[in-house]
């Protein structure tokens, strides 16, 4: 498999630290609010990768933070008139709801920054001690002088990323690019006990912390949206080589942004989207296969007719699916597919996620097996059943096709079998009194050979 790896700008062959084992970190989500459709993109994106490393052979511990301290979490807490954790309970739970509609599995530890106190404290000190940060008026800062490499994951030397710094109010530090490990405490904020005062940490170092504590010194993958790439990806390289004397990543993925309607998403411009407001309007599902349906470091336009052309197309795979299933229970017996164009399927699969993890040619590969399924239609029940476990198997690699049909009740169970009878008595007017009936209720029939299949509009 190869990787394009933003540290070198070039896709690498992926070899891992540790031969069939995969250590991986990705940003989580700041816990003030419900997800917005940007934050989506990468935790669908970096699921998938996880999933791909598994179907592969690789055992992955897989390390995605909660920010449960922060600027935003505290202003939301003083404007609701209750608590940090109370806010951050609130809204992790909400991040599992809409997680698990989208098809994103746990990952193996969801840490919070607030239960890591401990381990920041030591990264900090470490960094004192080496030199590399220094303590003014109870905060904590990071000498970015002191690392000479200060700048090579955004690809730009010292001098232009200074050149727009700024010193914020409040903030008593010796070059305007240092930035805060730790943060005084000020009126009613939440704050923890340190050997420079009370205080909390600041955004960057919790991920070092982190990563260090649940992955070790060096992890195989860190990822995350573009826009984290400076300053937050280019601190946590700092940091933690710093305080480690290692390589902190081997390989940096990042996704593209997303527009909305052909604009910058924006608060101010009225297209911001959470993901529960989009699944009000559509399936959770529907968001995971458009989000896969580019090139992760692509970007991505978001508008109503994207979102339902990924629906049309989405339902087209169920279709083929449901399809397979009633040949599966309806077909005589007899041999099995052709083992070969099978596997010459799946290899196109593979190549397509090998490549840098090609989601939008993956699915293209799901479709000519859709097209070649349904020009060769299958002619016994085993030979649906190999096409129907095939396409499940590469679909679950993509986590989509996970609904299941919903059963029928027994009011339309009945007038299915009446009108069964009414065609054997070649009673027409009311077996299409009956199809009507059902229409009206949101079920589809189709007369085959093999008897009668139904599906919800």
């Amino acid at each position: 498999m190869k990787i394009f790896n933003t540290l070198t700008r070039k896709k690498e062959e992926f070899v891992p630290i540790e031969p069939g084992k995969v250590k991986m970190y990705s940003c989580g989500p700041t816990v003030y609010n419900y997800f917005h459709i940007g934050n989506a993109r990468p935790f669908i994106v970096f699921d998938t990768l996880r999933t791909y490393l598994e179907y592969l052979g690789y055992e992955v511990t897989f390390v995605q933070n909660f920010t449960d301290i922060d600027d935003k979490m505290i202003k939301k807490a003083n404007e609701e008139g209750t608590t940090v954790k109370e806010v951050a309970e609130r809204y992790i739970s909400e991040y599992f709801v809409d997680a698990k509609g989208l098809g994103i599995r746990p990952a193996t530890v969801h840490p919070k920054a607030t239960e890591n106190i401990d381990a920041i404290i030591e990264i900090v000190e470490k960094l004192i001690a080496t030199g590399h940060a220094y303590e003014s008026q109870g905060d904590v800062y990071f000498a970015t002088k002191s690392f000479e490499d200060y700048g090579k994951l955004s690809h730009q030397p010292l001098e232009e990323l200074a050149s727009g710094a700024r010193v914020a109010v409040g903030e008593v530090k010796r070059d305007p690019m240092d930035f805060a490990l730790w943060k005084a405490q000020k009126p009613g904020e939440p704050a923890w006990e340190s050997p420079w005062g009370m205080g909390r940490p600041g955004w960057h170092i919790e991920c070092s912390a982190m990563a260090n504590r649940y992955l070790g010194k060096s992890i195989d993958i860190h990822s995350g949206g573009l826009d984290l790439t400076f300053p937050h990806h280019e601190n946590e390289i700092a940091q933690s080589e710093c305080a480690n004397g290692c390589t902190f990543a081997n390989y940096w993925m990042h996704n593209g942004f997303i527009n909305v309607d052909n604009q910058k998403m924006s608060k101010s411009l009225g297209n911001f989207f959470t993901v529960r407001e989009i699944a009000e309007q559509f399936p959770y599902e529907v968001v995971r296969f458009f989000m896969l349906s580019a090139h992760y470091r692509s970007p991505i336009n978001f508008s109503r007719d994207l979102i339902e052309s990924a629906q049309n197309a989405l339902e087209r795979l169920y279709t083929c699916r449901n399809n397979l299933r009633f040949l599966t229970d309806t077909l005589s017996e007899g041999e099995g597919a052709d083992m070969q164009a099978m596997e010459s399927y799946r290899q196109k699969f593979k190549d397509a996620m090998d490549d840098d993890l090609n989601t939008a040619d993956a699915i293209s590969v799901l479709f000519e097996l859709v097209r070649f399924v349904n020009t060769e239609a299958p002619k016994t029940k085993k030979e649906a059943a190999d096409w129907l476990a095939l396409l499940t198997e590469l679909s679950d690699v993509l986590g989509i096709l996970k609904q299941e049909e919903a059963s029928l009740d027994e009011e339309v169970e009945a007038l299915i079998e009446e009108r069964t009878q009414a065609r054997k008595e070649k009673n027409w007017k009311r077996a299409d009194e009956i199809r009507d009936q059902l229409k009206a209720m949101g079920v589809v029939l189709e007369d085959t050979p093999q008897g009668v299949k139904w599906h919800r509009e």
